[in-house]
């Protein structure tokens, strides 16, 4: 966005030093929206009236017998490669469409239409109740599109809430590059706050909806089963567990450490430091956060600003085994003779989160089996695995390779995220991830997270300075009037905006 800011002050100089002497000129914007590759798909599950411990925790069972998280345990698909995706009943009389669990985004869209990579998708006119108000939205990616309309219908979920809710839904009519081969899923869940919902803030998102109707408390939580499974093991196939409304103590072993959202758009944390091995990377910590450091599970990797990601491959590298460039950048593959395991080359990969205390910090840790992760069907002598960390432009995003050591609790009542060491996240009786604290943060500066802008409010600046431009635009178009009586319209001001904006898959 600070690009579109510059973008909008060089027009006006522009329009003031050539108006006089052009007839027409067209100022296209164009907002760089990232790239966005879904890979995944999800299964969701019952729940039903909670109580609470007047903490905005929702009990593990409710003693009237209404809800019990049990039944929402294994209600997931799916795997780290493919994502996570949950079923769900929409329309009236219900139709089941497996939906991609999202919680870097806050719509909540499916497949309206035919499509070669999908078997089935929402048929609106077989649903009596749907209502559709005729408003129309565009989504927009680097790589893929989808375009459709706002309705609102019912939805149940088989292994969820008891009963049907009234929801937003974005239908999607058409797409290029959104439905990818091979996906099991027809639609994407987005789980964050109101603030990135398309086209604005005003469509009710999902989750909002069904705490508002069912009454349940604000929170929910995500265990992710894929560490270390997603490449050859299909005796003990992936999934996972969505529960709606609190936690469910079976899935974590251990505390839940938690840290403070920072601001309610994704989930937003404050990252303090990271580690590999035994190596502090020694940056300022507004590195981390640089431009926002968020929790997506619709994230394949972890993502690293771009000077952090190049201090952590330098360090691993210290420590490990030469390989080419292209291994870290993501372009290809190391191979073992099958058989052989690359674990020992690699060190753990630690991140320090600000605790809700916030003079003290807690790290969590995962070992190589999450990152360095296994690529099946690549050749048959040989096992091949891909570095499970890229580089961003656009933030730091812990992702699926971290998420999945981690049972990881979105409590927004509270306003904070928890992470506890998942009962999964176990491969050959060794436990692939690791949490400790707490840990003074005194030697880091007391925000870490306030070094830039956020991008909402890079939005309003940069209208707002679009706005004074076009006005004065208007003036001048007006004094050139009479020389410019024929005029073409065919430029035209474009705002490509994305489902999540400038959000790198």
């Amino acid at each position: 966005m600070a690009h579109s800011i510059s973008v909008s002050i060089w027009a006006f100089v522009f329009i003031l030093n050539i108006g006089v002497s052009k007839c027409y000129f067209s100022v296209p914007l164009k907002i760089y929206t990232g790239r966005y590759n879904v890979s995944s798909a999800v299964d969701v599950t019952p729940l039903r009236r909670v109580a609470s411990d007047g903490s905005g925790l929702s009990l593990a069972s409710d003693p009237s017998g209404i809800v019990n998280f049990l039944d929402m345990v294994n209600n997931l698909e799916g795997d780290s490669g493919r994502g996570y995706y949950i079923e769900m009943s929409i329309g009236t009389p219900g139709q089941k469409l497996n939906i991609l669990v999202d919680t870097g985004s806050s719509n909540f869209a499916v497949a309206a239409a035919p499509h070669p990579y999908i078997t089935h998708y929402f048929n609106t006119a077989l649903s009596s109740t749907y209502r559709s108000p005729g408003r129309t939205v565009a989504v927009k990616y680097t790589q893929g599109n989808w375009e459709g309309e706002l309705g609102i219908d019912r939805v149940s979920i088989p292994q969820g809430p008891n009963g049907t809710f009234i929801i937003n839904i974005a239908v999607i009519l058409s797409s290029e590059g959104f439905f990818l081969p091979g996906v099991n899923w027809q639609g994407i869940l987005g789980l964050a706050y109101p603030m990135l919902a398309r086209p604005d803030s005003s469509v009710e998102p999902f989750f909002n909806s069904m705490v508002r109707q069912f009454g349940i408390p604000d929170i929910f939580s995500l265990q992710m089963c894929g560490a270390g499974l997603s490449a050859s093991n299909t005796a003990d196939p992936a999934g996972g567990s969505l529960i709606m409304g609190g936690i469910e103590p079976t899935l974590y072993r251990g505390s839940i450490w938690y840290t403070p959202i920072i601001e309610e758009w994704y989930y937003q944390v404050e990252v303090l430091r990271l580690e590999v091995g035994d190596q502090n990377l020694d940056l300022d910590c507004r590195e981390y956060n640089m431009d926002k450091a968020i929790v997506d599970s619709g994230t394949t990797l972890l993502r690293l600003p771009f000077k952090v990601f190049n201090a952590v491959v330098e360090a691993i590298t210290r420590s490990s085994l030469e390989f080419s460039s292209g291994f870290w950048d993501g372009t290809k593959l190391a191979c073992w003779m099958k058989g052989e395991t690359p674990w020992r080359f690699f060190p753990k990969l630690s991140i320090y989160l600000r605790a809700t205390n916030s003079s003290q910090s807690f790290r969590i840790t995962i070992l190589p089996q999450l990152y360095i992760q296994q690529i099946k069907d690549v050749d048959g002598s040989l096992d091949c695995y891909r570095f499970g960390v890229s580089s961003s432009a656009n933030g730091l995003v812990i992702g699926a390779t971290v998420m999945e050591g981690f049972y990881v609790v979105f409590d927004r009542a509270q306003k904070r995220l928890g992470f506890a060491l998942s009962n999964c996240a176990v491969s050959g009786g060794v436990a692939l991830s690791e949490i400790a604290g707490s840990f003074s943060a005194a030697d880091v500066a007391a925000n870490c997270s306030g070094g830039t802008l956020k991008e909402p409010l890079l939005w309003v600046i940069s209208y707002t300075l679009m706005a004074i431009c076009a006005v004065i635009l208007i003036i001048l178009l007006l004094l050139l009037v009479l020389p410019c009586r024929r005029r073409d319209h065919s430029g035209e001001i474009t705002d490509e905006s994305s489902l999540v904006r400038h959000r790198i898959k």
